[in-house]
């Protein structure tokens, strides 16, 4: 994860820069599995010391705080404590303890991968039609887009396919190589 830690019209110390990078580091890693970057931006307005933080996450997300305290560590607990309960959130909405499915959402087993052939073939090379490799009858979740990518989120799957309510057709959420989620729509 990246840190850009400054001040503006403040010189930032070495020990408040390894303050904050720890107590960041813990808050954020609790509650989120790839950060990419943060920002933490000192100021002073009137007596009062000013903490900006921007966290961004690989999902999206963007964590954003801002607090004010008379001491410079004060404002920086005080803001990462707003970040950290904004993660928090973020973690609780994605697990859904508050949410009944009334489906549940079905994986499909490798194990239920069946090669066929047709009766009286002997050798799939005689037989000119392509050859199923796997074959299923599993239904699609239907999903919105919000909710594939939650799931999505939370499984540690590559990608997810399921039916859109609003337009019933088949789409897939996959994770691309950069951590954010891509979408394939049929138009």
């Amino acid at each position: 994860m990246q840190y850009q830690i400054s001040g503006i019209h403040i010189d930032v110390g070495d020990a408040l820069q390894t303050h904050v990078k720890g107590e960041l580091n813990d808050a954020i890693t609790k509650y989120a599995e790839r950060p990419t970057d943060a920002q933490i931006i000192f100021s002073k307005s009137g007596h009062e010391f000013v903490c900006d933080a921007i966290v961004h996450l690989s999902t999206g997300l963007t964590a954003q705080a801002k607090a004010s305290k008379a001491e410079i560590y004060a404002a920086f607990d005080a803001c990462a404590e707003k970040v950290e309960k904004q993660l928090r959130r973020y973690k609780r909405k994605l697990k859904g303890h508050h949410r009944d499915r009334n489906q549940s959402v079905e994986f499909i087993d490798p194990a239920s991968y069946t090669g066929s052939t047709k009766e009286g073939q002997k050798d799939s090379t005689t037989f000119s039609e392509p050859i199923i490799i796997a074959e299923t009858n599993k239904k699609f979740p239907i999903f919105s887009a919000k909710e594939a990518a939650e799931e999505l989120e939370k499984s540690n799957l590559s990608f997810i396919l399921f039916k859109n309510e609003e337009n019933k057709g088949v789409n897939i959420l996959f994770r691309r190589k950069d951590g954010n989620i891509g979408w394939v729509q049929p138009s």
